[in-house]
């Protein structure tokens, strides 16, 4: 009964804080905005289509970090991008994802569409909640975790699903940001593909 209530609370806490958040980050938002236009040029923020809770579709929003052309990331992945990744503040925009409702200040991170025949029953599970900014995986590993470990954590969330929890995952997102654990799988720019 208590995980129901707080399923319905968690949307107006988010509403409540990305919005809070958005205000007061206003100026840090137009001054990283500017960067990236000086840096990369336009466009300066990435869209990229992702599922959401049950599997909808939505536009992620995002910091644009990597120049637009051939290459692979680590190719394309620009100094000031890599801060950016470093720091998380790329992922900035999506507060105004949580604000629309396609995403939680907490949750599964939203993944690549085309993952999505990819998991098996258990891992499907994931998408039982609205996707997050953070998540259990990210503070417990971020991208330096194996992708079955990852899916893992994911539905472990799920099922674990509380405002505790929340709260934790918060502050630890906080220390690791701080201390940029877990930023890139060894000897990679970003992520191998789930499935590769």
């Amino acid at each position: 009964m208590r995980r129901t209530h707080y399923r319905r609370g968690k949307r107006l806490i988010d509403l409540t804080a990305a919005g809070l958040g958005l205000v007061l980050l206003a100026p840090v938002l137009v001054l990283l905005a500017g960067a990236v236009r000086w840096t990369m040029g336009s466009p300066v923020l990435f869209r990229q289509a992702r599922p959401g809770v049950d599997g909808r579709l939505f536009d992620l929003i995002k910091f644009r970090t990597m120049t637009e052309g051939p290459g692979d990331d680590g190719v394309r992945l620009t100094p000031f991008g890599s801060w950016l990744r470093a720091t998380s503040l790329d992922e900035l925009p999506e507060l105004w994802n949580v604000v629309r409702g396609e995403m939680s200040l907490v949750g599964p991170r939203p993944l690549l569409t085309e993952y999505l025949p990819l998991y098996d029953t258990r891992q499907a599970r994931r998408h039982e909640v609205r996707p997050g900014i953070t998540g259990l995986a990210q503070v417990s590993g971020r991208n330096a975790l194996d992708w079955p470990e990852r899916l893992e954590l994911d539905v472990s969330y799920v099922e674990r699903l509380s405002a505790r929890l929340d709260i934790e995952i918060l502050w630890m997102t906080v220390r690791s940001v701080i201390r940029r654990e877990g930023i890139n799988e060894d000897g990679v720019a970003t992520m191998t593909r789930f499935g590769s």
